[in-house]
């Protein structure tokens, strides 16, 4: 792997770490690693879950590297696998990564962030999208995105005057899962991570699936999609063999033994 990024897995959890000092930021060279580290994630089907964050105790990233844009790489440069970060384009991906935001996350560091499943950041972390300041605008998925997430008065207050939003006003939106000290922030992400493994690997699988297909729909909409058989994972986790053995588990008092079929 290359110097940017450190790769660990531990059991079935996938620790990735961008470490490009001073910063953290991303050119499209290090996207383009970050999405193979992903695509490897999703094909590996010993990895559940993904934990990503950056090295250091001040930046998680701080989006694209702007040196490499002033020396002439565009910002709709082709970022690799996954668009920009590996990450916020893998539409695909049907595992949970967990986003530890260790400081700073701007521009596509935010957008990086709001790519995961869920957040978890030390309590000094900051979330800002500043694009606009550069003449540009965050479209790695910050528009799309954290217009979900919080009412639309704050979304463009962000993104037209790019000010930053703490890491309690992002829990107080629910952008983030979990607010703890820097000292607790790969701690914490590794226990939720594995409190995602313990649940069966293709029910996990299903309600990202089915989360991700249906959030534009109404609620009678999606049950008939649902119902439809056009999803890949919700019709086999119905009859799989961990939906018996879950039940017989439980029965049993005993940990259930994912086949992950």
């Amino acid at each position: 792997m290359s110097e940017s990024l450190h790769v660990t897995r531990n059991g079935g959890v996938l620790e990735i770490t961008l470490d490009r000092p001073k910063a953290n930021a991303i050119d499209a060279k290090t996207s383009f690693e970050m999405g193979e580290v992903f695509l490897a994630f999703r094909d590996d089907p010993e990895l559940r879950v993904a934990i990503i964050t950056g090295a250091g105790e001040r930046f998680f990233s701080a989006g694209w590297d702007l040196k490499a844009a002033a020396e002439g790489e565009a910002p709709d440069a082709d970022f690799g696998p996954g668009g920009f970060a590996g990450l916020t384009e893998l539409f695909d991906l049907d595992k949970p990564v967990i986003a530890a935001v260790n400081g700073y996350a701007f521009g596509g560091g935010f957008e990086l962030a709001l790519a995961a499943d869920m957040i978890v950041c030390a309590d000094n972390a900051s979330f800002a999208l500043p694009e606009a300041k550069l003449g540009i605008v965050p479209d790695s998925g910050g528009m799309l995105r954290l217009p979900k997430l919080v009412p639309p008065a704050i979304v463009n207050e962000m993104m037209m005057t790019g000010r930053r939003m703490d890491a309690e006003e992002a829990l107080r939106w629910g952008i983030v899962n979990r607010v703890v000290s820097n000292a607790e922030l790969m701690e914490s992400a590794r226990e939720l991570a594995a409190q995602i493994a313990q649940s069966a690997p293709l029910a996990v699988a299903a309600l990202k699936e089915v989360v991700r297909t249906t959030s534009e729909m109404t609620i009678e909409e999606g049950y008939r999609f649902t119902r439809s058989g056009a999803l890949k994972h919700y019709p086999s986790v119905l009859h799989s063999e961990d939906a018996l053995e879950g039940p017989a588990a439980f029965a049993e008092k005993r940990d259930p033994v994912w086949a992950g079929k």
